[in-house]
């Protein structure tokens, strides 16, 4: 009953229909806003802050659940770029509702070398604006939060496609450093 609960969770989730009757969040942080801290455990156990990443960039992603099919496909596409964005000085860190056990399986199966991170109790999704229900499921909305060097928004990607935005993130990486 509780991989049903997911499973159609995930399918929800993947629904023009879920972002349409989502409860709305607290408006989160905008571009050129200093980026919400925290302090949130990864798969590992380890505790991860904002602050311990000032003077990198940061690709801070929000998504629904793990191993759902959008889910899924975001963090293999993360994961496939990772190296690619680890070059343009830019760490990722996916956040999620989910426990740290739960983080642990999903970063197993898929082999995710980048920290997931358990906001069990919501605050981070609602600090950045994410946090929403839909029937009786509360989920952080995909989103996902360019920070810069300074701990500053450069971009909020708010309708994301799972394959796309690690693209679309390498790509404003590129022109932001350019251009700054």
């Amino acid at each position: 009953m509780h991989r049903l609960k997911y499973l159609l969770l995930g399918l929800l989730m993947s629904t023009p229909f879920a972002a349409a009757g989502a409860d709305e969040a607290m408006a989160g942080p905008q571009d050129g806003q200093a980026a919400p801290d925290f302090r949130l455990q990864d798969q590992k156990g380890d505790w991860h802050t904002l602050a311990q990443y000032k003077g990198k960039w940061v690709v801070l992603y929000f998504y629904p659940k793990d191993d759902t099919p959008g889910c899924t496909t975001e963090v293999c596409t993360f994961r496939d770029d990772v190296a690619k964005l680890h070059r343009q000085n830019a760490e990722v860190l996916g956040v999620s509702l989910d426990d740290v056990k739960s983080h642990e399986q999903f970063a197993e199966k898929y082999h995710v070398p980048f920290p997931l991170l358990s906001d069990n109790t919501q605050a981070t999704a609602k600090s950045y604006g994410v946090l929403a229900t839909h029937l009786t499921f509360t989920y952080a909305r995909r989103e996902t939060f360019l920070i810069d060097p300074q701990g500053k928004v450069a971009r909020h990607y708010k309708d994301v496609d799972p394959k796309a935005n690690s693209g679309q993130v390498l790509a404003d990486l590129d022109t932001l450093k350019k251009s700054g």
